[in-house]
């Protein structure tokens, strides 16, 4: 790629942090399995990776099955984006909180993703900001 490329890559990526992030919650939050899936193909490539401190994971097949099981742990609460989002070059950081419509999260988190040159997210690294989970 050429600088002048490279340049409005990152511009661009500035801008779309915002719209990069709600589209990598949306897919989170999707209950229904075909939606999720179709979200999933649509925000991360093929070969996309994720890891947390908790758990790690890799592909379509992979992030399906994980978000899947993190809808079942956590039941009725719902992903949403916390503060601002930001990026540069070819990565997107942004937070989110977990709660029940209404209530005070269970969990913040700040995920970094790196973004490829078709749009859609490449790698994801999570890391969780603080836990409230009920004893």
């Amino acid at each position: 790629m050429s600088n002048a490329t490279n340049a409005t890559i990152a511009k661009n990526i500035a801008n779309e942090a915002a719209s990069i992030a709600s589209r990598y919650i949306a897919a989170w939050d999707e209950p229904d399995a075909s939606r999720r899936r179709a979200l999933i193909a649509s925000v991360f490539t093929p070969q996309a990776t994720y890891v947390d401190p908790m758990m790690r994971n890799a592909g379509h097949d992979g992030l399906d099955a994980m978000i899947s099981a993190v809808q079942q742990q956590f039941a009725g609460l719902r992903f949403k984006l916390h503060g601002k989002q930001d990026g540069h070059n070819d990565v997107v950081r942004f937070s989110w909180a977990l709660a029940a419509e209404g209530a005070e999260p269970v969990a913040y988190g700040t995920d970094i993703v790196v973004v490829a040159a078709d749009g859609r997210i490449s790698s994801v690294t999570g890391f969780l900001d603080a836990m409230n989970l009920p004893a």
